[in-house]
């Protein structure tokens, strides 16, 4: 069978529920491989939710579709404070990415507390500002940035990284709309151990099916090289 952009391979998928520490539910989905434990786990910050963003933001959707089968991942997807989608809405309001530390956090919790291994931050857009700011915690590998605009995130937060110490990888769309490659490779100069990966061809929203396996791919590659890189055809095991 092809991959196409519609496709849904076969996971364990379990709707899920975080709770905060100032006391939020937040509506989630946990995708696993069928039948195998997961060897890395992603754990997807979406894009700004005053803009569309939430867990069903295209790229995480297809992740969650494709990667517990193609590379043995653990996928979890939730919606920030006040975000909808069509899982649910989670409870509070947008707080400007300031709040939204708890919910982070949340997820972080979460995915220990379940013995989910290897976890990895994968922020876009607005996310990459919520793992830069708030993902600095022990748990996790590192972390994986898709259009980061550092707009809420700042030179701070990257020497903050820096001084964590986890690998930081940042790709960058060429024709992104608010940070491209050439002031995205001065802006990360101050993590001198980050990885920017300049995708040729691409925008802030990585529409089309190319874009989107070449994201999918890069996150393959670190959490899980023995995958990369991704097949283009499934065959469903007998």
């Amino acid at each position: 069978m092809e991959i196409r952009a519609s496709t849904v391979l076969p996971a364990d998928r379990e709707q899920i529920t975080l709770h905060t520490a100032d006391g939020l539910s937040l509506v989630g989905e946990l995708a696993l491989p069928q039948g195998r434990p997961p060897v890395a786990t992603m754990v997807c910050l979406h894009p700004l939710p005053t803009h569309g963003g939430m867990m069903d933001s295209h790229v995480f959707r297809k992740a969650s579709y494709r990667l517990p089968a193609l590379a043995d991942l653990a996928v979890l997807r939730f919606n920030t404070r006040g975000t909808s989608s069509e899982r649910g809405t989670s409870e509070g309001a947008f707080e400007e990415g300031e709040g939204e530390r708890h919910d982070v956090a949340a997820a972080l919790e979460y995915a220990e507390f379940h013995d989910l291994p290897r976890i990895w931050l994968v922020g876009w857009s607005f996310g990459t500002e919520l793992a830069l700011r708030w993902g600095r915690d022990p748990a996790i590998e590192g972390a994986i940035l898709l259009s980061p605009p550092l707009h809420r995130a700042g030179d701070d937060d990257l020497r903050a990284w820096a001084e964590f110490g986890k690998p930081l990888i940042a790709l960058v769309p060429e024709f992104d709309d608010y940070l491209r490659p050439a002031e995205a490779r001065e802006r990360f100069a101050l993590v001198p151990h980050a990885e920017l990966v300049a995708v040729e061809g691409a925008k802030h929203l990585w529409v089309g099916e190319p874009a989107v396996r070449v994201v999918l791919n890069e996150i393959v590659k670190r959490l899980n090289p023995a995958a990369y890189p991704l097949e283009t055809t499934y065959a469903q095991p007998v």
